[in-house]
């Protein structure tokens, strides 16, 4: 029979939530967040002696996150984005088909380089420049930035560290990034690209066969180019440097490299990133003596206190039961059954993410599994299922990631409306074929290796 305790915490907890994604006033979601978990610790459900375990368990994540959003900043402050944006449209060259394959390209390729969060700030300005650029009509528009959102998103799966929740999920089953790599990185590929191939299918007659063909002119030994667009007869130029992008770039790749290549001899990931990110910002002060002052105020420093408090709440919820009853629950069904393992654990997550958000949702589901006294194997299935119901399972409803919220967010301020209904026709296609994919593909991909 749950007690005062239990009542107490799932309020708390609940009410937290709610208004972390109604965000009334538009308040930043780490002030209810704060209370929550501020009310959690003072009313003893978790003991101020876990705080330092706690801190210890999310400011690697929080902060390895921090420095791929900082690296994001000096590559827009350099205008890269813009011209990525400018060679997409060219390379189109009026075709919006090709168009949409660029834009899911780019959508992946900036989670892989940066993090789910972070793509989404910066591709879904480009998408929106880009049809505007093409004078696309509102319904055109949508297939690239709704499809692009989904990609963007679920491309948090295949590596741990573009996703904090992954980070963290990391961390408590203790897990190497090698080992999730070769474990995670086929079966959430194949995902992936059955979803995008099914968004492909679902908008085929929305997306336009011809688009305007925008000029671009790149002076050769000119550090600067110019592009002219049909319907205007001004040319625009903008200025480029050239070298400071290549090194740039340079420095991002190889520190995504280094999260690879040195995690195994002890250097964490944290210190990894934040040395890139340094050697990012120092590399371009040489070039234009632009200090920090930028850096500083466009990264959101409250992801520390965000993933604290959410990890305070989630600790919560296992003190009174919550983990107990998940383990009642799920136990008997998946102690020696990986298949069973991966199914129920990623629909099990897909729920609660949608329900919770899916930070909350993949600390409980690996908080529980790790009290299920699972063997290794069937452990690391259950995990990586995990991984994949929060990261894909939840792109099912705008609310189950903080990065479609960051989406909608986005387009509401650019006066682009895309109603739940017009969301949920699309992911409830695409989503649970993807997901029950994925999870099949893991089963198989992991009994097959491993």
């Amino acid at each position: 029979m749950p007690d005062s305790m239990f009542w107490l915490m799932t309020v708390t907890f609940s009410l937290t939530i709610i208004v972390m994604l109604w965000r009334p006033f538009g308040i930043n979601e780490t002030i209810p967040t704060s209370i929550g978990a501020a009310l959690v610790l003072l009313l003893g459900i978790v003991p101020f002696s876990d705080v330092f375990k706690i801190v210890d368990i999310v400011s690697g994540a929080a902060l390895t996150i921090l420095s791929t959003i900082m690296m994001s900043i000096v590559l827009e402050s350099i205008g890269f984005f813009r011209i990525v944006a400018m060679n997409i449209v060219n390379r189109s060259r009026g075709s919006g088909v090709r168009l949409y394959v660029y834009v899911i390209a780019l959508c992946f390729m900036m989670t892989m380089f940066f993090n789910n969060d972070g793509s989404i700030l910066i591709t879904t300005p480009i998408i929106i420049h880009m049809t505007a650029l093409l004078k696309l009509k509102n319904h055109q528009k949508i297939p690239y930035l709704l499809s692009g959102a989904l990609i963007a998103t679920a491309a948090s799966a295949p590596i741990a560290v573009s996703n904090i929740s992954n980070l963290i999920a990391l961390k408590i089953v203790g897990l190497s990034l090698q080992d999730y790599v070769q474990m995670m990185f086929v079966p959430s590929m194949v995902a992936i690209l059955v979803i995008a191939y099914l968004l492909y299918l679902y908008f085929r007659k929305s997306i336009p066969k011809k688009i305007l063909d925008v000029s671009i002119k790149w002076e050769k030994g000119a550090q600067a180019y110019s592009y002219s667009h049909p319907l205007s007869s001004k040319e625009q130029e903008r200025e480029i440097d050239w070298p400071l992008i290549k090194s740039c770039l340079f420095i991002v790749v190889l520190t995504r490299a280094a999260f690879f290549a040195l995690t195994p001899y002890g250097i964490s990931l944290e210190i990894i990133g934040l040395a890139g990110a340094a050697v990012l910002i120092l590399l371009r002060y040489s070039r234009t003596k632009t200090g920090v002052v930028d850096i500083i105020k466009k990264t959101p420093w409250h992801v520390l206190l965000f993933a604290f408090n959410m990890y305070v709440l989630v600790y919560g919820l296992r003190n009174v039961g919550l983990s107990d009853f998940i383990v009642d629950q799920f136990r008997d069904h998946i102690v020696g059954q990986p298949l069973n393992a991966s199914l129920i654990m990623g629909i099990f997550l897909t729920v609660i993410s949608n329900l919770f958000n899916n930070l909350p949702a993949v600390m409980i589901g690996t908080l529980s599994i790790t009290e299920m006294g699972l063997d290794p194997h069937v452990l690391q299935v259950a995990y990586l299922a995990n991984v994949l119901g929060s990261d894909i399972g939840a792109l099912l409803t705008p609310v189950g990631t903080l990065a479609t919220l960051i989406w909608m967010f986005i387009l509401k301020t650019h006066g682009i409306h895309i109603s739940w209904s017009r969301y949920l026709r699309v992911t409830i296609i695409v989503v649970p074929i993807g997901l029950m994919v994925g999870l099949y593909s893991l089963y198989l991909w992991i009994e097959w290796l491993f």
